[in-house]
C-alpha cells in the first residue's frame, strides 16, 4: 500500500544508489565502460527504498521509537540490501557478457564466476568513499522516510 514513508524512502534510496555508483566509478580500472551504471543503481535504490526501507519505517511499531534510532537501525538494513542486490545484478549482468566471449566452459563455472565477479566488485567498494556514501545516505533517507511517515500517517 503507498505511504508518504514509502515515497520517501523510494526517492531518497534511488538519489543514494546513483550516488554511490558515482563514488564506485573512480574504483574500476581506466577505460571501464559504464553504460546506464548509475541509472540502473538508482533504479535498484528505488526498489529497495520502496520494498525494503519504505515497509520498516511506516510499520506502527516504527512510531513507539525515537526517530534517529529507527532510522539508523532501517538505513543500515536498506544500505546492505542495496549493495547485495546491486553486486549481484551487476555481477550476473558482467556474466552474461563474458558468458557470450566464450569465458565459460560450463553453465556451472559461469554460476561460480558470478561469485567471483561479486566479490570483486566487493573487493573494490571496500573504500571509505563508497561505504560513507552508501551508509550515511542511507540512514539519511531512512530518517527523512521516518520522517514522512510520522508526517503524513
Amino acid at each position: 500500500m503507498p505511504t508518504a514513508g514509502r515515497l520517501f524512502a523510494a526517492f531518497a534510496m534511488a538519489i543514494v544508489g546513483y550516488m554511490t555508483a558515482e563514488a564506485f566509478k573512480p574504483q574500476m580500472p581506466e577505460g571501464t565502460v559504464f553504460g546506464f551504471f548509475s541509472i540502473a543503481s538508482a533504479l535498484i535504490g528505488l526498489v529497495v527504498g520502496w520494498r525494503t526501507l519504505g515497509p520498516d519505517v511506516s510499520r506502527p511499531g516504527a512510531a513507539l521509537g525515537s526517530a534517529l534510532g529507527v532510522a539508523i537501525n532501517a538505513g543500515l538494513k536498506a544500505a546492505i540490501v542495496l549493495v547485495l542486490w546491486a553486486l549481484l545484478i551487476f555481477s550476473f549482468e558482467e556474466m552474461i557478457q563474458l558468458a557470450f566471449r566464450k569465458t565459460y566452459k560450463s553453465p556451472m563455472e559461469a554460476i561460480v564466476g558470478v561469485v567471483q565477479l561479486a566479490l570483486g566488485f566487493a573487493e573494490r567498494m571496500l573504500v571509505v568513499d563508497v561505504l560513507s556514501v552508501v551508509a550515511v545516505g542511507s540512514i539519511i533517507a531512512a530518517w527523512l522516510a521516518v520522517w514522512a511517515a510520522r508526517r503524513w500517517h
